[in-house]
Parts: C-alpha cells; sequence; structure tokens
C-alpha cells in the first residue's frame, strides 16, 4: 500500500461506559468503581488512532442515534477524523459496558444499537474518491443488513482497486455467526487482523495450538494476516507462512479497552505512508502501548 490518500473506515461508533474495578465484582451488593463515559467503537476507535499517527487524511462511516449524534460527531472531529455519521431515528447510540479488573483486562457488555443498522442505502461510491485504503470493522458481519453494506464497500473497493482490511472484532461473535461464513463474506479483502482466539477460531484449530499454525493457515485465505497477541507482540504471516513477529513495547497497563483498535489504526497509518508489514505492525505496537496506559478506547 503506498501513495498519498484517504484511510476510509466502515464501522461502529458507540458510547463506552468503563468502569474498572481494582477489587473482584461482589454479587448482590455495591463494588466500588472509577466509572468514566466516554466516546468508542472499534471502527471509531482505529480511525481516531490513525488520525493521530500521521495519515493525512481520515474518514468514518457509522451510524449513530439521536441523542448522542452531535457529542460523537465532535469527538471525531476534535481527533482529527472526518466523519459521515447516518443519524437513525429508531435506536440509539450503541453502548458498550466494559469492565475492568485489576489485571486491566476487560470484559464487555454490548448493546449494538444503530451501530449494526448500517445498510447499503447509507454507502455512497463518493466515499471512496480519493481512498487509498478501505477498513472494514469486523463488528458490522454480526448483523444481516450491516453485513450486506460492508459487503458492498468491499466489492466497490475491489472495483475501483482500493486495498481492504478487515478487523474481525470480537471471538465470541464470530463464533455466533459461524468462522465460515465469515471468511465467505469477507472474500477479496487483502488485510485480516485478528487478535490470537479470533485467529485459532477462524482457521477452526483448537485452543492449545500455536497461533502461527493459525496465523499461516488464515494468510491462505487472505494474502496478508496480523495476529495481534498483547503483551507478546504481533505475528505476521503471509502466503501460507509465518514473515514476521514484532515484540509489544513493555508498559504499565491501566486499561486494555481499544489496545486493538489503536494496534489497527497504527498499523493502517504506517501502511498509508509506504511502511511494510512488519513496520507497520511495530507501529501498531507502538499505538497499543500507548493505549493501555488511559482509561477508554482513543488517543
Amino acid at each position: 500500500m503506498t501513495g498519498p490518500g484517504a484511510l476510509l473506515v466502515v464501522g461502529d461508533v458507540v458510547t463506552d461506559v468503563v468502569a474498572i474495578h481494582p477489587e473482584p465484582l461482589a454479587p448482590a451488593t455495591d463494588t466500588t468503581a472509577r466509572i468514566r463515559t466516554l466516546p468508542g467503537g472499534a471502527g471509531a476507535n482505529a480511525a481516531c488512532w490513525a488520525a493521530r499517527t500521521g495519515t493525512a487524511e481520515v474518514r468514518l462511516l457509522a451510524r449513530v442515534g439521536v441523542e448522542s449524534a452531535r457529542w460523537h460527531e465532535r469527538a471525531l472531529v476534535d481527533a482529527g477524523v472526518r466523519p459521515r455519521l447516518v443519524i437513525d431515528s429508531q435506536e440509539p447510540t450503541g453502548t458498550v459496558v466494559a469492565l475492568v479488573g485489576k489485571d486491566a483486562e476487560r470484559t464487555f457488555l454490548t448493546d449494538s444499537g444503530a451501530s449494526l443498522r448500517l445498510c447499503p442505502a447509507d454507502w455512497a461510491p463518493s466515499l471512496l474518491d480519493g481512498a487509498a485504503h478501505l477498513h472494514l470493522s469486523g463488528y458490522l458481519f454480526f448483523a444481516d443488513s450491516s453485513r450486506e453494506l460492508a459487503m458492498v464497500a468491499l466489492r466497490a473497493a475491489r472495483t475501483r482497486g482500493v486495498p481492504v482490511s478487515v478487523d474481525p472484532a470480537s471471538a465470541g461473535f464470530l463464533a455466533a455467526l459461524g468462522p465460515q461464513s465469515f471468511l465467505d463474506s469477507v472474500a477479496g479483502a487483502g488485510v485480516l487482523l485478528p487478535n490470537e482466539d479470533e485467529a485459532r477460531l477462524l482457521a477452526g484449530l483448537p485452543e492449545p495450538t500455536g497461533v502461527a499454525r493459525a496465523a499461516a493457515a488464515l494468510s491462505r485465505r487472505v494474502p496478508l494476516v496480523v495476529v495481534t497477541r498483547g503483551a507478546a507482540g504481533a505475528l505476521i504471516a503471509e502466503h501460507g507462512r509465518i514473515t514476521g513477529e514484532v515484540e509489544a513495547e513493555p508498559v504499565e497497563a491501566v486499561d486494555t479497552t481499544g489496545a486493538g483498535d489503536a494496534f489497527t489504526g497504527g498499523f493502517l497509518a504506517a501502511r498509508l505512508e509506504g511502511a511494510g508489514p512488519a513496520e507497520a505492525a511495530r507501529a501498531g505496537c507502538r499505538a497499543a502501548a500507548l493505549a493501555v496506559t488511559r482509561v477508554g478506547g482513543r488517543p
């Protein structure tokens, strides 16, 4: 991926309610927590991190509810993203409750709301004008309407010679949809950015199987696969073989919400500037390392 041009992200904008609780949750009573309400969403987060890390122009197509449309639009513009937010009059903006324990790991409660109501009518061919890359949030593929929109965007990008990447987004939702259905839907994408659990699931390999085997297998379906591994960094596979491994930057994690989105944004920004897969993965790891030192999923 070389040359000037915009990054177009099609994905989700949600409201994150992040609850950091140093002590384990106490059933049927109170647990002290630090709670923040923040703008989030995998697609929106990735777009914001890409804008922060040097991409000249980042665009985002997403759907939000009436009640928070202005707040989300302002947050995206302030982050350097050019948003095209479709306002949904029937469903509120999606909400994710992130429960963050002492180890900084998070558990999500997800109400996708308006975000998965994106539909082909929301697409406009002009969104690809001047675009050098299209990135699709995997959450789009977990509902019929938004999956159809994602496939319309993917086909349009392929027709115009615009490369496409996909972040599978959620092992739990992938399992419900079915790995084969997901892989069939993203056929034609050039880059896949799963985490370890998503890679094993998509490759159809059991839990103890080495992630390298899963990455290599997936790269026979999608030419470039970059598997994020948290504190273990990232693994790169191309055309059926492992071609690189990148270490994570050591930091003290506060909240891992959005770390994968930060990696995606950093990786895509670097690719747009001409970086190879390993150099781009290092940029992604730097962004992820910064992300886990702060609360929430945005820069």
